[in-house]
């Protein structure tokens, strides 16, 4: 497997699966995932945290707090792109999606750990990470 495709290889049962929680990403700014504080309260794990693209991690209840305070951005209408997504089956009900966003002035890698649930999926843990200019995604060669 190619460096590239080992970063977006989904096993071809999990495609259903991708497509479905590719509609609620980037989180908290689709109106698939929901857009108000109400929807968050649903989507979000009880013990949720995330790791920001800047390095500093947020609880729930701070993230809760700050959608009520100031309705999110819609990732549409903001013009923001996701590519490169990818599925990866942690437990039963428990799957990684990854995935790139382009926000025009910020591209980032983003890590969601979703889990399934009898009233729908949960977000359990979140990670946005900036990518550098130029970087390359290859393992660098040996001196």
């Amino acid at each position: 497997m190619q460096t590239q495709d080992a970063f977006t290889h989904t096993e071809p049962g999990l495609l259903r699966i991708l497509d479905e929680l590719r509609s609620y990403e980037p989180i908290f700014h689709t109106h698939t995932f929901g857009l108000t504080t109400a929807d968050c309260e649903r989507r979000i794990a009880s013990d949720y945290w995330e790791v920001g693209a800047s390095g500093r991690r947020y609880s729930r209840e701070f993230i809760l707090q700050h959608f009520a305070g100031k309705p999110p951005i819609d990732a549409h209408t903001a013009g923001w792109k996701t590519s490169e997504h990818a599925l990866r089956k942690l437990s039963l009900d428990t799957f990684l999606l990854t995935y790139t966003l382009d926000q025009g002035d910020r591209l980032t890698r983003r890590a969601t750990i979703w889990r399934s649930t009898p009233q729908g999926w949960v977000i359990l843990f979140h990670q946005g990470t900036i990518v550098s200019t130029g970087e390359d995604d290859a393992a660098p060669a040996d001196s």
